[in-house]
């Protein structure tokens, strides 16, 4: 049986990405660089590996920190996905996604940063005060 193809593009279209099965791990980051790099209370993104994903169009790289690169459309500004130190992960911002609803997070990070107001995600296993103590490809025991 072939692996669910899951489409989506930036705001402009411009830049169409696949991810083919399913995501490796789904979290939501509070840190400041997240928060402000998305210009939003949090990032929402799912991990997949590279060979599960495709990307068509022109992006920009904007490197927030000495192994953090974020990849932008280049004609309308929407962000794509990033690469975290790992060149073996990619990480996609799930509201890119045609379908609306097809990922929900299992864990947070940086919850010390967390807005007080936000409230609590069912599906989320682990909350972490800051970043993963262990790094680890899913956050299954």
């Amino acid at each position: 049986m072939p692996d669910t193809i899951h489409k989506g593009s930036c705001a402009c279209g411009q830049v169409r990405v696949e991810a083919r099965g399913e995501p490796y791990r789904v979290g939501v980051c509070h840190c400041l660089t997240c928060r402000k790099a998305h210009g939003a209370p949090f990032n929402f993104y799912a991990v997949f590996s590279p060979e599960a994903v495709t990307v068509a169009g022109e992006v920009i790289e904007f490197a927030s920190s000495e192994n953090v690169r974020r990849y932008s459309c280049r004609s309308c500004g929407a962000p794509i996905y990033s690469n975290y130190g790992r060149d073996d992960e990619f990480y996609l911002y799930p509201g890119s996604f045609d379908e609306p609803g097809l990922f929900q997070p299992t864990y947070e990070l940086w919850t010390r940063r967390r807005e007080p107001w936000l409230p609590t995600f069912p599906n989320v296993v682990r909350r972490y005060p800051e970043s993963r103590p262990k790094w680890r490809r899913t956050e299954r025991d």
